[in-house]
């Protein structure tokens, strides 16, 4: 693992986590609604306008699920988060949207290809089979072909000091071999569906090759960095409740540390 990841700053799981997980694994599809920022059109009386789509949840960043399309070599399960992800394709318009409104502010669509972003978003899960909204604010930060590069880029260093400040130890070992590349493959999205794709850019294609090329080209994977959770159970409504997570970070004895606060309040 790069040295440039930061010191953890969480050692526990976050209190939210557990039922999230539980009532998440009782979707048949873990869809979700996230929301970016987009930059207004010239003239406009606001610097940006709201943007959203629908996204598949993956997992939790280092506790990602097995793949049955991809047999590439796998990290050992050394540490643990409580980063929600979701993939995507580099030419969609989100990654421009969390590279334009993160903390680099990229002015170029060259500067999204590599690792980075930080973006503002806000993720919405409706979970009827338990009458629970899962709300979840904060930032997102790509993960790109460039994350292990023996060079690392501004973005690859943002990219791991705010993401490994969450990330925890859950085994002791040879952390150093730790390694944040992920792969994929799919088509190119908006290419029309007439006809067959290229034999290289087919939907589902198994990946045997974490350098595979097609699969490393295009494919991102999104990490969620929580600022606050929310959760409304809705299963009877004169008892509802919000419930409310906020990560507070605190320096103890020059030890930057952080924790979840939680507080119930009316939904």
């Amino acid at each position: 693992m790069s040295k440039t990841t930061a010191h953890l700053t969480t050692q526990t799981p976050a209190p939210w986590k557990a039922q999230f997980e539980s009532h998440i694994s009782k979707m048949d599809s873990p869809e979700f609604v996230l929301a970016t920022l987009h930059e207004a059109p010239p003239g406009s009386t606001i610097p940006y306008l709201p943007r959203a789509r629908y996204c598949i949840y993956r997992g939790m960043w280092a506790e990602l699920p097995e793949n049955k399309h991809n047999s590439a070599p796998k990290n050992e399960r050394m540490y643990g988060s409580d980063l929600p992800t979701f993939t995507t394709d580099v030419r969609m318009e989100k990654v421009w949207e969390l590279f334009e409104t993160g903390p680099g502010k990229a002015e170029k669509r060259e500067q999204t290809l590599g690792s980075g972003g930080g973006g503002p978003v806000e993720a919405v899960f409706w979970i009827g089979e338990v009458k629970t909204q899962w709300r979840i604010k904060g930032s997102a930060w790509i993960v790109a072909p460039d994350v292990d590069s023996a060079e690392e880029s501004s973005g690859v260093r943002s990219l791991k000091a705010q993401i490994g400040e969450r990330m925890r130890i859950v085994k002791e070992g040879s952390q150093e071999d730790w390694s944040w590349a992920r792969s994929w493959k799919n088509p190119p999205p908006g290419q029309p569906a007439e006809g067959e794709p290229d034999r290289d850019h087919k939907l589902g294609q198994k990946v045997e090759d974490l350098d595979d090329p097609i699969a490393r080209e295009n494919f991102r994977v999104v990490i969620i960095k929580p600022d606050t959770v929310e959760s409304v159970d809705l299963t009877d409504p004169e008892k509802a409740r919000r419930h409310l997570y906020t990560f507070v970070t605190k320096d103890e004895d020059g030890e930057k540390r952080g924790e979840w606060k939680e507080d119930i309040l009316w939904p």
